[in-house]
């Protein structure tokens, strides 16, 4: 589905309903409503929406800790994906960090998932490590990815 009006805003916490309902739709074990409420308000992180009209079709997020940010999930509708609303909502958010201090950034991603792979790669993370059995949901692997240099 093509985005007609396409926007981004910073996630507040009257906004974890609809991120719970992106994060169900993409993820076998979801985080809860009050986890995004929570994160919301917390000022040590920083959530960023994708929205067509009204609707949150999307959303990325980190905690940050010092000059360092922790990219906790990016997370597009199925429907939207393929159009580059991930790419522009990662891209978003290391330009906001980077307004904060921070200078570096890290994730883990599964093995299997080429396409987050490459966008990662695309903003320039690096393969850093693995953490074995990291997913709870399969068991698979985490390859840890660092962006040193943002």
């Amino acid at each position: 589905m093509k985005p007609v009006g396409l926007s981004f805003r910073e996630m507040k916490p009257e906004d974890a309903e609809a991120v719970e309902t992106v994060e169900k739709a993409c993820f076998a074990i979801p985080w809860s409503r009050e986890s995004f409420w929570r994160e919301a308000a917390n000022e040590n992180t920083c959530y960023l929406l994708a929205l067509d009209g009204q609707k949150v079709i999307g959303y990325v997020g980190c905690w940050i800790s010092l000059e360092e940010a922790q990219i906790t999930n990016i997370a597009i509708l199925p429907a939207y994906r393929g159009q580059k609303v991930g790419t522009e909502l990662l891209g978003r958010l290391i330009e906001m960090v980077k307004k904060r201090g921070v200078t570096a950034m890290t994730l883990e991603v599964r093995p299997s998932n080429a396409p987050a792979r490459a966008l990662y790669a695309h903003y320039g993370f690096r393969e850093a490590g693995v953490r074995k059995k990291y997913y709870h949901d399969n068991g698979e692997d985490a390859i840890i990815m660092w962006n040193t240099k943002l």
